[in-house]
């Protein structure tokens, strides 16, 4: 505890009172609670008043002993019982509230701690400036923290835990051994060391691609994908030939991997659960399972884990602990220190309890803040007086939180058959260079491809049932420009990460607040601005008055004429211009 006293003290008697409390202070123990080193520490870590005036003195204020706690208690007791004017003001050692206190929270990747050979690869990539989240999470993680990342989508979660991973483990990682130069026997001499679990294709795909942009084209087989749809014996091989220390993988594939005996993951350091809220689904519950008790646990450590996948209660776990506490019989192991990482753009409850029982005393770790998991505390629901519903959920509020905050969002209405065309004309009006196009269904996605097509747009569409080597090929041509659109299903609305995407259309209202979010998370990344139009019918307004009162947003009524979009203007009397054009039909 960080402690700090102000006097104001008259002539007088107080004199008196004034010199006990400074010899009182005078007889200090040697613990030096106000050494400058302590007072930084503090403040760097815990947020103690960074304008305390005892943490800015010059050295000569502090004393050279330590600091009686029981002998200035009776001293301020004492002065308080003979009413002087005395002020004693406690600073806590408290989580910490912002981030902008911190003494590392300098633009810079050079003020992260990172190793010298990751911050020579982001100076070759070009990558000059973290983003807030990279500024909180970097340094908590080479820490050693265990930690939940919240940030909204396209904020650079993904560098925010990969270049300390990459700081740690590989050929990027501090010279170690007396200074020896790092060779391909010692890269991967340690074995795997990195899990990053993913829940689709898509992201891990794009996870091993950051990876292997930072590491270089020398060191590529460092980290290897372990992805369902790819041949699996192939991916076995590549364990086996080329060693690699991080594996990123969707659940089911990791966990077959390792049910084969072909994955030895007993000594992992690091685990990372991207998409963590995802990855909590009954569907991943078998494999997620396995994953947890194998990774960063060797074959001779026993740690005890819930006996379903659900995460219990801090009762229940406390019950658990107490239980193992009182058996005498079975000796205690000592478990591999893995560190574990969840990651997602939402932070629903469910999560925390994850990170809590998962993990060793978890921070939350936001762009602006890093807080114990434990202290953290959701807002009650509000009701909207009307539907009578609540307005924020968890998962609503987590969606509120995951939308970038550089976007713009409005809605044109027109009739069904109308709908590509005002796509088209959408397109045009923004100039728009990278569109990602969304439907509740992938039955509709060929037909309204080959629409654009035919209106002289370049076109693809992305749904479950292509291929691997068809989804990549698609992804890398929109990527690089080739395909102006891209037409997805609800499968595309988390992992696709292309930074240069400026629009995003609803083609199809999206099911709830939270998929409207995700489906918006896919522009305005990284800063950037980003626009996103839903095109509805008449009787679908309701469904995106719903979704401003849920997101906290403003969905605009816009129209298209002369080929540019513009504010709608309800008339007056609709039948006294018989022979204006409706919008949707408009000249682009």
């Amino acid at each position: 505890m960080a402690l700090s006293i102000s006097m104001r003290a008259t002539a007088g008697p107080l004199s008196s009172l004034h010199a006990g409390v400074h010899r009182a202070l005078a007889r200090l123990h040697p613990t030096r609670l106000h050494s400058p080193h302590f007072a930084r520490i503090t403040t760097a870590r815990y947020g103690s008043s960074v304008n305390d005036p005892s943490t800015s003195s010059s050295k000569s204020d502090f004393y050279d002993g330590g600091l009686s706690l029981t002998r200035l208690d009776s001293v301020v007791d004492r002065a308080a019982k003979r009413k002087a004017s005395v002020k004693a003001k406690v600073v806590a050692r408290a989580p910490p509230v912002d981030i902008r206190s911190f003494p590392f929270a300098e633009k810079e990747f050079s003020a992260l701690n990172l190793s010298r050979r990751v911050l020579q690869r982001l100076k070759q990539e070009r990558v000059e400036l973290p983003t807030d989240v990279q500024v909180a999470a970097i340094p908590t993680i080479l820490d050693g923290h265990d930690a939940a990342l919240q940030s909204y989508t396209g904020s650079g979660k993904t560098l925010a835990y990969l270049l300390p991973i990459l700081s740690r483990v590989g050929p990027l990682r501090e010279l170690s051994e007396g200074g020896k130069a790092i060779t391909d026997e010692t890269i991967n001499r340690g074995g795997i060391e990195a899990v990053i679990v993913v829940p689709s294709r898509e992201l891990a795909m794009q996870i091993v691609r950051e990876a292997e942009r930072i590491l270089g084209s020398e060191y590529k087989k460092v980290v290897q994908q372990l992805i369902g749809g790819a041949n699996q014996s192939r991916q076995e091989e590549a364990l086996k030939k080329n060693k690699p220390c991080i594996v990123v993988g969707t659940p089911g594939r990791i966990s077959e991997i390792s049910k084969a005996g072909k994955l030895h993951t007993h000594g992992c350091r690091f685990l990372v659960l991207d998409e963590a809220d995802q990855l909590l689904s009954i569907k991943f519950r078998s494999d997620m399972r396995r994953i947890l008790e194998h990774v960063g646990q060797r074959r001779s450590v026993s740690t005890a884990m819930p006996n379903s996948f659900e995460t219990p209660s801090v009762s229940e776990s406390s019950t658990a602990t107490q239980t193992s506490e009182e058996a005498p019989a079975k000796p205690a192991k000592k478990r591999v220190e893995r560190q574990t990482l969840l990651v997602s753009a939402t932070m629903p409850q469910a999560v925390l309890r994850a990170a809590a029982v998962w993990g060793h005393r978890p921070l939350l770790v936001r762009a602006q803040s890093i807080i114990r998991v434990e202290d953290f505390r959701v807002e009650p629901s509000s009701i909207d007086s009307e539907t009578k519903e609540s307005t924020v959920s968890p998962d609503l509020q987590g969606a509120k939180e995951s939308l970038p905050p550089n976007l713009e969002h409005f809605y044109v209405v027109a009739s069904l058959r109308h709908h590509v065309d005002i796509l088209r004309k959408s397109i045009h009006a923004l100039e728009a260079r990278s569109v990602i196009v969304f439907l509740n269904h992938s039955r509709r996605l060929k037909d309204v491809q080959f629409k654009l097509e035919a209106r002289g747009l370049t076109a693809g569409a992305l749904h479950g049932e292509l291929s691997k080597m068809e989804r990549s090929n698609i992804l890398n041509s929109f990527r690089n420009g080739k395909l102006r659109v891209l037409v997805t299903s609800e499968v595309g609305a988390r992992g696709l990460d292309i930074p240069t995407c400026d629009l995003v259309v609803n083609l199809e209202l999206p099911t709830d607040g939270s998929h409207y979010a995700h489906r918006g998370g896919r522009t305005g990344r990284l800063g950037r601005k980003g626009t996103v139009i839903s095109v509805c019918e008449a009787r679908e307004e309701f469904v995106l008055s719903k979704f401003e009162r849920q997101l906290d947003i403003s969905i605009t009524r816009q129209e298209i004429v002369n080929g540019q979009i513009v504010k709608y203007a309800k008339l007056a009397n609709p039948t006294s211009n018989p022979s204006r054009r409706s919008p949707e039909l408009a000249a682009p």
